[in-house]
């Protein structure tokens, strides 16, 4: 299969890296404006640069392209993609509010091409085991799910000439970028709680949300640094998310699972606590398979001190759903869940009331 990447940012070398590991898979070309940055890409990974994405996918016709620009340029890449047939995944947020979210499901479902998001660490295995006892139920009634993110990012990253911290393109601050990856992963394992819950209905059925700014420049800088919410799921459970580059030096990201029968708790790629009132066969096991650290920040202070390898994983996901004519499960319905709950987080913190979460969008199966 034929790959495009549209956008040569940070995220776009990790794409590459993880679609080269794909068998099967190549990477053709990449797009963007800076010929210099672009021709740099392409030597370094064997493709052809170009300096428009129209132009790039009339040329070289790719199967699929993955979407690697800045958060709220997401919808034009896909627009142009679906009219031209080809299938695409997108980075997260899918984009930056669900009005465009919704505008891209729209056009991909028109065009009959497959969206895709892309949220690595629900190919996490720590994440994938937590999720995988959610659904068995090994939890019992659920009582509490949190995420916390308490992250760093300096004066540099928000610097003048960065997308990064604005309201135009990064749609919203630590809540946003940083923390989506735990915003997505908390609702996805909670939601694997309620077997009957409607297609595309978001677990999440309401939220009150503070914002601030409190370790950088707050006239320069259009979004959060910090951020606190409660959550209340649609099943009765509680939770909480934490987003924040405001605590340096970074601390390692949170999650925190429990209820009647049991508990399970993360710390980045380790599991720490894996305690059940009914023991199962192979919890020994699992707790000495991910019972290790894994010695990454995972972000907590640089943004790429992460591993690809999930991002492999999420991409071979939606390339099997399109060899099979299926939709993926990460999908684009999917993949605007965690970008609802953020919406309302942020309408909840202009109000300072109460919010209810958006529920299902255009497009989903009946």
């Amino acid at each position: 299969m034929r790959a495009a990447i549209i956008g040569i940012g940070a995220i776009a070398g990790m794409h590459a890296r993880a679609l080269r590991d794909i068998p099967g898979v190549e990477l053709v070309a990449a797009c963007c404006r800076t010929e210099a940055k672009g021709q740099a890409f392409a030597a370094e990974f064997g493709c052809r640069w170009h300096g428009d994405a129209a132009r790039m996918l009339r040329r070289e016709k790719p199967d699929f392209v993955t979407v690697a620009t800045p958060s709220g340029a997401h919808l034009p890449a896909v627009l142009a993609a679906a009219r031209r047939g080809v299938h695409v995944i997108c980075e997260k947020p899918l984009e930056i509010s669900l009005q465009r979210i919704d505008r891209m499901i729209a056009a991909c479902d028109k065009a009959g091409v497959t969206l895709g998001a892309i949220f690595p660490q629900r190919f996490n295995p720590v994440i994938r085991t937590v999720h995988e006892a959610a659904a068995a139920g090994r939890f019992g009634p659920l009582a509490l799910a949190t995420s916390s993110v308490p992250w760093w990012r300096d004066d540099a990253y928000y610097g003048p000439g960065r997308w990064q911290g604005t309201k135009a393109l990064d749609g919203g601050g630590a809540l946003m970028n940083q923390s989506i990856h735990g915003v997505d992963a908390l609702q996805w394992i909670v939601g694997a709680t309620m077997p009957d819950l409607a297609a595309g209905e978001n677990p999440v059925e309401s939220v009150v949300a503070l914002t601030a700014v409190r370790a950088h420049d707050a006239t320069r800088l259009e979004v959060e640094d910090t951020c606190v919410a409660i959550l209340r799921f649609r099943n009765g459970a509680l939770g909480q998310l934490l987003a924040a580059t405001s605590l340096f030096p970074g601390q390692m990201r949170r999650f925190l699972f429990g209820g009647r029968a049991g508990t399970a708790e993360i710390l980045e790629e380790q599991l720490v606590t894996w305690q059940f009132r009914e023991p199962a066969a192979d919890d020994d096991a699992i707790r000495s398979r991910l019972g290790t650290a894994s010695g990454t920040s995972g972000g907590a202070a640089d943004p790429l001190a992460i591993n690809y390898t999930c991002h492999t994983r999420n991409f071979e996901e939606f390339l099997a759903a399109i060899r099979d004519g299926r939709r993926p499960p990460l999908d684009g319905i999917e993949g605007r869940k965690a970008v609802a709950i953020i919406e309302a987080c942020y309408k909840s913190a202009r109000t300072g009331r109460p919010v209810k979460v958006a529920g299902a969008g255009p497009g989903t199966p009946a």
